[in-house]
């Protein structure tokens, strides 16, 4: 075969004796192979995060781009939205506060929320979210398997309200919505002065100005039919309580510096200490 004895004999050295290097390099190929096949929908600097995260290993970025290049790891999400225009309604509307690019400063003071429906094992669920985005966390949420139910609307408010009047009762906070019918309904926003609650709303046919719960809708359908295979679940609502906590307790997220809501809150009142 044309090979060099000497060379042969060394590479043969390596194998049966492989150094500390080529066992870390081993170890890191098992430990990223196992994690893609647990949340297929994410790269490799996502999937980093969640090793440091969970097992407090630390590989650089450069390191856990040339495994994943080595296994063939990528990402099978699309994360590809599509959106409509609305129709006009004849509802009350309310001016849109976070055009100017608010930058929230502690908890609970911007708030947005979207419903995204999706069918899973033949079922229809809607599913409504009011995330805060200081830290993008998922503060409240409510699920419906009825199409058009304004119940799950009003559901997930009451918890919302129910977190802020724990710790922020005085403090002030912009919410923030489409015009969708409900959204814009009196019932749904008879109440909000009553809690310091300032209305705020997107033009119609302009999701971009809700582009972050938009974009959560997204990567939340991905994950759970990619990661937690919602298909073959059972018990859908358990599912989604599963999957809320996973999201807010152990998903690093790329804006939070990889660091998890939960986390990222926990850092600013330790900051605030």
């Amino acid at each position: 075969m044309s090979i060099n004895r000497s060379g042969f004999y060394k590479w043969l050295s390596r194998r049966c004796n492989p150094s500390l290097r080529e066992l870390n390099r081993i170890d890191a190929c098992k430990l990223f192979e196992e994690y893609h096949k647990k949340f297929p929908s994410h790269d490799y600097r996502w999937l980093n995060a969640k090793i440091k995260l969970d097992l407090s290993i630390v590989y650089s970025d450069n390191f856990a781009h040339k495994i994943c290049k080595y296994l063939g790891i990528k990402s099978v999400s699309k994360h590809v939205k599509r959106y409509g225009k609305k129709a006009n309604r004849e509802l009350k509307n309310f001016p849109n506060y976070i055009l100017a690019e608010l930058n929230p400063l502690r908890p609970f003071q911007l708030v947005v929320s979207d419903m995204t429906a999706f069918w899973a094992n033949s079922h229809y669920y809607e599913l409504t979210l009011f995330m805060d985005l200081f830290n993008n966390e998922l503060i409240a949420y409510s699920l419906s398997n009825k199409k058009g139910d304004p119940n799950s609307y009003h559901i997930g408010l009451s918890h919302l309200i129910s977190k802020k009047e724990e710790n922020y009762k005085d403090l002030e906070m912009i919410f923030h919505s489409d015009q969708g019918s409900v959204y814009s309904s009196k019932k749904f926003n008879k109440s909000l002065p009553s809690y310091n609650i300032i209305h705020s709303m997107s033009k119609p046919g302009t999701p971009t100005e809700n582009g972050a719960i938009e974009a959560i809708n997204g990567w939340i359908k991905e994950e759970l039919f990619l990661d937690f295979k919602i298909n073959s679940c059972n018990n859908i609502f358990r599912q989604i309580e599963d999957y809320i906590y996973y999201f807010n307790y152990e998903r690093p997220q790329a804006v939070l510096n990889y660091l998890t809501p939960i986390q990222f809150k926990q850092l600013f009142y330790n900051k605030k200490d």
